[in-house]
Formats: structure tokens, sequence, C-alpha cells
């Protein structure tokens, strides 16, 4: 029996990522290797939180359609004889759904997991000293991708009583439950991950891929970017989801640039220390 469990710990350990090394360097199978078991624990906690949320799929289901209930209340005050439905279309339709909705949910749950996960495979290439740094703000993609998603669900009612508004009179509007969702949920995806951003760049700063005063010199091409962004990613091309998601970005942009150069700032008294003290010996 002792036997046949250390087989299977044995069987584990090499099924798992593999041990840590002091400067980070790990070979191409290694890396393979930590990326395999991110991935799965990543996918695991995945299916596990939309299992959980398919038991309440009906009241996601309502959670879902209530910006476009706004929004008609919204537009029917200038037009109340409008009529803008949601519809089912097919037999299928009802399940594929549910299985969306769920599976968004799930996500959206499983988040620090999966950040978590993401974390762990780019911690190896930081050094000891960076990885202290590097938690702190990774810790922070977790509540700003929520922040996101909420931000993201609350603005849409305006953004699609917008686009509603060029109903012509007389027409009846149709929404495909299906496709509306798909919008939707894309759109509060597109808002969690957009406020990842600020992380994102203080991450590759400390990797040493960028500095402070590049992203300082590609500050207003990256505003510019950013509202480009906003106006290419949302779907329902709607000026105020645009704003919503490209202005955020903008300022977190600027956020990550100042935490960046005052890391740059810390490394360069580091360095200017450690050379004095070697100058010393």
């Amino acid at each position: 029996m002792r036997r046949r469990f250390g087989a299977i710990r044995d069987r584990f350990k090499s099924w798992g990522p593999p041990p840590p090394t002091p400067d980070g360097t790990m070979s191409l199978y290694d890396h393979l290797r930590e990326l395999r078991y991110r991935v799965v624990i990543a996918v695991i906690a995945v299916a596990v939180t939309t299992l959980i949320a398919a038991f309440f799929y009906r009241s996601l289901v309502a959670l879902v359609v209530w910006p476009y209930n706004v929004a008609v209340v919204q537009y029917k005050q200038m037009n109340p004889d409008a009529r803008v439905d949601l519809v089912n279309s097919g037999l299928v339709q009802p399940f594929m759904l549910a299985l969306k909705t769920t599976l968004v949910a799930g996500l959206i749950v499983a988040s620090p997991v999966w950040m978590y996960q993401l974390w762990a495979f780019i911690v190896p290439a930081l050094l000891e000293k960076e990885k202290r740094y590097a938690i702190r703000f990774v810790l922070a993609a977790v509540p700003l991708f929520l922040s996101g998603c909420a931000l993201g669900y609350f603005i849409l009612p305006t953004g699609f009583a917008f686009m509603l508004g060029f109903t012509v009179d007389g027409v009846l509007n149709l929404q495909d439950l299906n496709a509306f969702l798909s919008l939707e949920l894309t759109l509060i995806l597109l808002f969690g991950v957009s406020f990842l951003l600020p992380v994102v760049l203080v991450m590759l700063n400390l990797i040493g891929i960028v500095t402070g005063a590049q992203l300082g010199a590609a500050r207003s091409y990256a505003i510019f970017g950013c509202f480009l962004f906003g106006a290419m990613a949302t779907p329902s091309a709607d000026p105020f989801s645009m704003t919503a998601l490209a202005a955020p970005m903008a300022v977190m942009y600027v956020i990550a640039e100042v935490i960046c150069r005052r890391q740059d700032r810390i490394k360069a008294k580091t360095k200017a220390s450690d050379e004095f003290a070697v100058s010393l010996d």
C-alpha cells in the first residue's frame, strides 16, 4: 500500500510544475510542463465554477437581461409605442443561452485562480528581489478585472438605449437573445480585461521589457490607441460604450507610467548603492 501511494505521489510530482531555480532560468521542456500545469488548473477552476453557476442559470439570465430592460424603459420614455422585444429562435437556443451565461459567470468567479496561475507562470522569469513587488501588483488584478466588468455592466443600458434610438417608428425590433447575450458578455469581458492594462505594464517593467521613460514617450500614442481600441472593440459602436472603455484605459496607462517611473528610480538607487559598495570593497 505504501509503495502504491509512493508511486502515485511520484506520478503527481512528474505531472506538476518543475521546481523553481534561483535565477529563474528554465529549459524549454520545463516551460511547456509549467504551461500545461497552469492551464489545466485554470481550466478545472473555470469548469467547477461554471458547474456551480449552472444551478443558478435562470437568475443569471435575468441578471444579464437587466441592462437591456433598463435600456428599453429609457427608450420607451421617448417612444412609448415602440416594440423592442427579446426572443429565442430555435430549439437549442435556450440551452446555448444557459451555457454561455454560466460559462462567463464561471470565468468571472474563477478569475482569482486563473490570474494567479498566469502570475505563477510569469514569476519564474523574475529575480527573487522582484517577486515581492510583482505579487503586490498582480493581487490588484482581481479587483481591477471585477471593477471593469462591473463598470461595463452598469454602463451598458445607456449604450443600448442609444442604439435602440435608431429604430424607425412602426418597425418591430426583435432582438435574438443569444446574439444579444454574446454582445453583452463580450463587452463586459472587454471592460474587465482592459482594466488589467496597468498590471500588465507594471509586470513588463519588472521583467525589464519596458521602462517608465518609454511609457512616457509613447503616452500620446497610447492614449490614441486606447480610444481606437475602444472604437474597434465595442461591437455596439455607440460613443458611450467606446468612451467608457477607452477613458479608464487611458487613465490607468498614466497611473502605470507613474508606478513604473517610481520603480525605475528605486532600481537605479539600488544599482548605484550596490556599485558604490563594490567600489569601496
